[in-house]
């Protein structure tokens, strides 16, 4: 079906293109000598267009589909390079770092959900949660911040929350966002801390 469809193009464009060298037939007299060179410049570069334009599309569309049917499936590895190895240990290593931080974040925020009522008891809490973001460069993988924040907020919201405490919380919550911006410099520290 290709081949027959490509071929008639081919038959049409090339009657086109050669007809395209022709002169044409009715040809009017002009009094002036350089109107008449004019047309025959215009013509000339039209018809040179046309045979050119035919040509063109004659030599893409008989190539088509043969560069279509060279078409090859990717081949595929049997075994692993020796990169690809290395760059899976180097994954599996730093998800068993992320595993151990969020451990130790989750064992944070279970103790400050179930303490009492104690200022000085939230207030270091919220700042070994701070600790933990300062040191990692963030939260640990599978926390997400808009779930740390409400489940902070619960606490809040029981009704115990003296100065202190919205202090450390707003105070963490900077760390959180300074540690996760793309934009800043990290190497000098939280400035607003």
């Amino acid at each position: 079906m290709k081949y027959s469809t490509s071929l008639a193009l081919c038959a049409v464009l090339a009657s086109s293109s050669a007809n395209a060298f022709t002169t044409p037939q009715s040809t009017t007299t002009r009094s002036s000598s350089v109107v008449s060179l004019s047309a025959n410049r215009r013509e000339m570069l039209e018809t040179a267009f046309a045979s050119a334009t035919g040509m063109a599309s004659l030599a893409f569309v008989t190539l088509a589909p043969q560069e279509a049917m060279a078409y090859t499936s990717p081949m595929h590895l049997s075994e692993p390079t020796d990169e690809f190895k290395e760059n899976e240990a180097k994954a599996m290593e730093f998800k068993r770092a992320q595993y151990a931080v969020k451990k130790e974040f989750n064992t944070i925020l279970d103790k400050f959900l179930v303490e009492a009522d104690d200022e000085a008891a939230i207030v270091k809490d919220l700042g070994e949660m701070q600790k933990v973001i300062a040191r990692t460069g963030g939260l640990p993988l599978g926390i997400k911040k808009d779930v740390l924040f409400k489940t902070i907020r619960t606490k809040k919201g029981k009704g115990f929350w003296p100065t202190p405490c919205e202090i450390a919380y707003q105070s963490l919550q900077g760390e959180i966002r300074f540690q996760q911006s793309p934009n800043i410099d990290k190497e000098n520290g939280n400035p607003f801390q």
